[in-house]
């Protein structure tokens, strides 16, 4: 190799690590900022609750579960640098939940939005169950995010391994 090359690469490597550090530190700035507004909306809603209503409905239960599902997210994200798919799927269903008892409790009818919203819970229901069956029998093992050590030679992975199963 001449010296030109071996600059190149030293320039390159450098670049690369600018670059890695760059979208590393953009995702936690943004992560943390979800995580902010996630735990003000949170407190905004107990508060309004407490205040405003002086009883909690089940709209409001359900929306507090949506923000701890979206705080479980910002959390495991932080942990292990992995975004889990179901965490999201959790979320639409608890939305579509949500949505189908405020939609029963304020029309009081029977029509086919209601077919479309049960229809959706259950094919969210079935991701989840494909999800779940992929992460057991092809389970992908959390390892420490600044570790990059490969698995050992003839370490298969085990389902109890997957931290996000």
């Amino acid at each position: 190799m001449s010296k030109k090359d071996i600059s190149v690469e030293k320039i390159e490597s450098l670049l690369d690590r600018f670059g890695n550090l760059a979208v590393e530190s953009f995702h936690y700035i943004a992560l943390f900022i979800i995580g902010c507004m996630v735990i003000w909306s949170a407190g905004h809603t107990v508060i309004d609750i407490l205040t405003v209503k002086q009883y909690a409905t089940i709209d409001d239960i359900l929306l507090l579960f949506i923000y701890l599902e979206l705080g479980a997210m910002v959390g495991i994200y932080f942990k292990t640098n992995h975004m889990p798919v179901r965490f999201l799927i959790y979320i639409a269903i608890t939305a579509l939940t949500r949505l189908l008892i405020s939609d029963i409790q304020h029309d009081h009818k029977a029509d086919i939005d209601l077919v479309i919203i049960t229809g959706s819970i259950l094919i969210l229901a079935f991701a989840i169950l494909v999800v779940r069956f992929a992460s057991w029998n092809f389970p992908s093992v959390i390892r420490d995010k600044h570790q990059d050590k490969p698995l050992p030679l003839g370490k298969t992975p085990r389902p109890e391994d997957d931290e996000l199963a």
